[in-house]
């Protein structure tokens, strides 16, 4: 029996977790026994041999190194499996198949968590009240707006340290506790002052038509919690989830 070409180069434990197409998956396998080449082999095999349409597949990631590499391989595993099928098998069908699949209408989404909720968000946060063009702060920006908040609250950085705060803040978004919330939880001192800080952050977040890095995430589980249409939209849109290194994700993820 000859094998499906994505196949062959897959051991028995890969194989089964890239033909079960149906239904959930869980691959439990330790560090470098090609968790990742599974995936990427499924994504491939799912679009060759299933003929699912490439739009409807996701895969997410932590790193963007991670995601980069996954896309390059699925590109160039769509690539060979042309070439596999071609009469002639020679490196010109490659390159027209690689070029083919880099056009983002042939090929699944592939990103990390926050790059995936950033494209969701830049066509729909404008439901939550945003301009979709938002900006994303970093770090420093976040601390630089935390201390002006501190300021707007007369709160000395000598009694609470803003990196702290923001610490704590970040903690609460990953578990999508709000600033409502995390001040009906407060039980320190310290949780109460953050309270009214973690509020007026946000305010002024908002004012400035920004988000910081967590609330990429928050956001989008508000926005598919609140809007049922973008929810439906994306769940006949994305019928095939990947999450690679799933045993890492938080509860926003």
């Amino acid at each position: 029996m000859t094998l499906h070409p994505l196949l062959a180069d897959l051991n028995e434990k890969q194989r089964e977790a890239v033909t079960a197409t149906d239904g959930a998956v869980l691959v439990i396998a330790g560090a470098g026994s090609g968790k990742t080449r599974a995936l990427t082999h499924r994504i491939a095999y799912l679009i060759q041999e299933k003929h699912v349409r490439p739009g409807n597949i996701l895969a997410v990631t932590f790193t963007n190194k991670a995601a980069g590499e996954m896309r390059e391989r699925v590109i160039r595993l769509l690539g060979q499996a042309v070439i596999a099928r071609s009469p002639e098998g020679d490196e010109a069908t490659y390159q027209i198949a690689s070029l083919t699949a880099r056009n983002d209408n042939t090929m699944p989404t592939i990103g990390t968590f926050h790059s995936v909720c950033v494209r969701i968000l830049r066509k729909h946060i404008h439901l939550m009240d945003y301009e979709n063009q938002f900006v994303i702060y970093d770090t420093s920006d976040q601390l630089i707006l935390m201390k002006h908040v501190f300021e707007d609250l007369k709160i000395n950085e000598k009694e609470i340290n803003p990196k702290a705060v923001l610490g704590h803040i970040s903690n609460a978004k990953n578990r999508l506790v709000g600033p409502k919330e995390f001040e009906t939880m407060a039980q320190s001192y310290f949780e109460e002052k953050t309270a009214r800080l973690y509020h007026l952050y946000q305010d002024r977040l908002k004012k400035n038509n920004a988000l910081d890095f967590d609330d990429l995430l928050m956001k989008t589980v508000e926005l598919l919690r609140t809007h049922p249409e973008v929810l439906t939209f994306y769940q006949e849109k994305f019928r095939y989830v990947h999450v690679d290194e799933y045993q890492d994700t938080n509860h926003a993820q």
